[in-house]
C-alpha cells in the first residue's frame, strides 16, 4: 500500500468522526430547542424560539450535508466555513441559552446559593 493511499484513508476517516460528533451536536441543539416552551425564551431574553429553531435548524441542515456528502474540504465538509459555523451555531445554543431557558422552565432559581442549590 502506498503512503499517500494510507494518509488519504486515515484522513478521510478522521473528518468522518469530526462530521459524525459535530452531526450528534448539532441533532442534540435541534431538538432540545424544539423541547422548551416559547415564552421561556423571551423570559431569559434568549431572542425568540423561532429565531433559535432556525438557527439549530440550519446548522441541522449542513450538519446533515457535510457528512452525507462525504466531502473531506471546501465550505461545506466538517472542517469548512458552513461546518465551523452550524457547529459554533449549536455550541452557543448549548452553552448559553440551554441553561438559562432550563432554568426559567423550573420556576427560576429560587433557592440557589453560589455554588448550586440549598
Amino acid at each position: 500500500m502506498d503512503g499517500r493511499l494510507l494518509i488519504f484513508y486515515v484522513e478521510s476517516t478522521v473528518y468522518y468522526i469530526l462530521g459524525l460528533i459535530a452531526l450528534a451536536l448539532e441533532v442534540w441543539a435541534f431538538f432540545d430547542c424544539v423541547r422548551h416552551r416559547a415564552n421561556a425564551f423571551e423570559a431569559v431574553g434568549k431572542r425568540t424560539k423561532t429565531f433559535w429553531l432556525a438557527l439549530t435548524g440550519g446548522s441541522l441542515a449542513v450538519g446533515a450535508l457535510s457528512v452525507l456528502g462525504g466531502g473531506a474540504g471546501g465550505l461545506l465538509g466538517p472542517l469548512g466555513l458552513f461546518g465551523l459555523g452550524a457547529v459554533v451555531a449549536a455550541s452557543v445554543y448549548l452553552a448559553d441559552v440551554r441553561p438559562a431557558v432550563k432554568d426559567a422552565g423550573r420556576g427560576g432559581s429560587r433557592n440557589m446559593g453560589p455554588y448550586g442549590p440549598w
